[in-house]
């Protein structure tokens, strides 16, 4: 006889850090669009404008990333305010280099610890 868990067992650490996890492809394509108010479509489009890349489930499914989501849901204010999906995408990808180089400009003049 095989014992189920709990439903209130703790987690092991390996599923709790999948959860925790911003780049672990959780999300179906459904359920992406779904979570951002828009559709499938546009998850295809900007993937093929190369703003993002979804995994692959063994099946072949599209797999997003919170990651992605949030750049996805980005390019779609823009898209929603009249920017064309091309200039948004390529909008969304300056505002993340400017944010990383910020960051990394932000660690560089931090005095060095003894």
């Amino acid at each position: 006889m095989t014992q189920e868990a709990h439903p209130l067992t703790p987690r092991t650490p390996a599923t709790t850090d999948r959860l925790d996890d911003d780049d672990y492809p959780a999300y179906t394509m459904g359920r992406a669009a779904e979570m951002i108010g828009t559709t499938p479509g546009f998850l295809r489009a900007i993937g093929e404008a190369r703003l993002i890349t979804p995994l692959r489930s063994a099946g072949g499914h599209r797999r997003y990333s919170r990651y992605q989501l949030r750049v996805a849901a980005r390019a779609r204010e823009l898209v929603d305010a009249g920017t064309p999906i091309e200039a948004a995408c390529r909008i969304v990808i300056l505002e993340d280099q400017l944010e990383e180089a910020l960051r990394l400009n932000e660690e560089l003049r931090k005095p060095p610890t003894a």
